[in-house]
C-alpha cells in the first residue's frame, strides 16, 4: 500500500512538472498546452494529392500552434504532445480502416531512431488508438528533403523503400506526420505495392501548403 508521504511526494513532482512546462504551441508557462493551442489543434481535414496522383488527407495545416506542437514532438522529445496530435490524426485515419487492415507508418531512419528513441509516425498512430504494422524497411540513403522541389524530392526517394513481407492483396493505409509533396508516400505505396498490398488511403498528421505541391 502506498504510504500518504509517498504519494504526497508524487504528487508534489508532478505539479513541479507542470510548473516548469510551457505550452508546446506557444510557451505559455505552467500548462502543457493551453486552451488557445489546445483549440489549434481541433482538426482541419485537408486533401491534396501526391506527385503520382494519390490523393492525402490530412488532419492539421502544417502552420502556427500545430506546427510548432510537431516540431517539439520530433525535435525536442516532447512526448506528451503526441496525445492531443494523435486524437486529430484519428479523424482521418479512422474513417478509412477496418479490422482487416494493415495501417503502414512512413519508415523512420536509423539515425532519427537514435536520435529521438522513438518512431514519431508509430507514436502517433498509437496515440490515434490504432496498432500500426512496421512494413516498410529502408534500403536506400535519402538526403535531407528540406529545399528540394518536387522533381528532386522524387528522384530523392526513389527506390528506397522495401515492403518486409508479401500482402497477397492485403488493403493497406498509409501514414506519415507531416505531407509537403507527397513523394516520400509515392514511394512507400510504389514499394507496398510492388508486395502485393492494395494501398486504398493515405493520411497524415499535418500538411505544408506549398504552391509547387501538397495542399
Amino acid at each position: 500500500m502506498w504510504k500518504k508521504s509517498h504519494l504526497l511526494g508524487i504528487g508534489a513532482e508532478i505539479a513541479a512538472f507542470l510548473l516548469a512546462a510551457t505550452c508546446g504551441g506557444c510557451d505559455e508557462p505552467g500548462t502543457l498546452l493551453c486552451p488557445r493551442c489546445t483549440q489549434a489543434l481541433r482538426p482541419h481535414p485537408q486533401s491534396g494529392t501526391t506527385p503520382r496522383g494519390m490523393i492525402v488527407r490530412a488532419a492539421l495545416p502544417f502552420d502556427g500552434a500545430a506546427a510548432q506542437c510537431i516540431r517539439r514532438l520530433k525535435g525536442e522529445g516532447q512526448t506528451l504532445l503526441a496525445r492531443p496530435l494523435g486524437a486529430a490524426l484519428a479523424t482521418v485515419l479512422a474513417p478509412v480502416v477496418n479490422p482487416t487492415t494493415w495501417i503502414v507508418p512512413v519508415p523512420t531512419t536509423r539515425s532519427a531512431f537514435r536520435r529521438r528513441g522513438y518512431r514519431v509516425p508509430e507514436l502517433l498512430i498509437r496515440r490515434a488508438r490504432s496498432e500500426p504494422q512496421r512494413l516498410l524497411s529502408l534500403v536506400g540513403r535519402t538526403t535531407d528533403q528540406r529545399g528540394l522541389d518536387v522533381r528532386a524530392r522524387e528522384t530523392n526517394v526513389r527506390g528506397v523503400m522495401r515492403a518486409r513481407r508479401p500482402g497477397a492483396g492485403a488493403e493497406a493505409v498509409l501514414v506519415d506526420d507531416v505531407v509537403t509533396t507527397g513523394a516520400t508516400l509515392d514511394e512507400a505505396a510504389r514499394a507496398l505495392g510492388s508486395a502485393g498490398f492494395r494501398v486504398v488511403a493515405a493520411v497524415a498528421l499535418a500538411a505544408t501548403p506549398r504552391r509547387d505541391g501538397f495542399g
